[in-house]
């Protein structure tokens, strides 16, 4: 009865450390596939050629394939969008300027969440945004900027954007 009772614990005790020891085994085996990385931009661009550059070093130190798919329209909006609609299983990354947090401003409907859709992963390029228009069109600039907090970063968006679509 014993005997008995020592195996019933040693299968047990396998059983509780299975589902643990599978967990690791996986997280290991990544990337077990080629990993996309979208780009919302047509090919030869700034975000293009920081994507390449990045799948290229990613492939080199991990050992499997990253490659860049360019998904371009819509100022971004539609690569973005698709990224978005993406499993959220780290197959699928995007590598976007600013853009995407600028866009819900501009555009009056939007396939993504810019706060929600996303997990940030590194900044991988820091650059300058600068919203420039004609001196004619200029009324009162302070007031029309505001800064909106996303992400603990402070992002400058045009409030009132469509107004200055319209003097240009």
């Amino acid at each position: 009865m014993n005997l008995v009772r020592r195996q019933f614990l040693q299968v047990a005790a396998g059983a509780a450390v299975l589902p643990t020891s599978s967990r690791f085994a996986w997280a290991q085996a990544y990337p077990a596939r080629p990993v996309r990385m979208i780009v919302p931009f047509g090919p030869g661009g700034n975000a293009d050629v920081f994507g390449r550059i990045i799948a290229q070093k990613l492939s080199e130190q991990v050992g499997k394939q990253f490659y860049v798919e360019n998904i371009s329209g819509a100022g971004g909006n539609i690569g973005v969008g698709r990224a978005a609609l993406a499993a959220p299983d780290g197959y699928t990354i995007l590598i976007t300027p600013p853009s995407y947090v600028i866009n819900p401003a501009l555009y009056d409907k939007i396939p993504y969440d810019a706060r929600k859709s996303f997990d940030p992963v590194t900044l991988a390029v820091s650059t300058t945004v600068v919203l420039a228009v004609h001196p004619s069109a200029v009324r009162r600039p302070t007031a029309s900027v505001q800064p909106m907090r996303i992400s603990s970063r402070v992002a400058f968006v045009a409030r009132s954007i469509r107004a200055l679509r319209k003097c240009g």
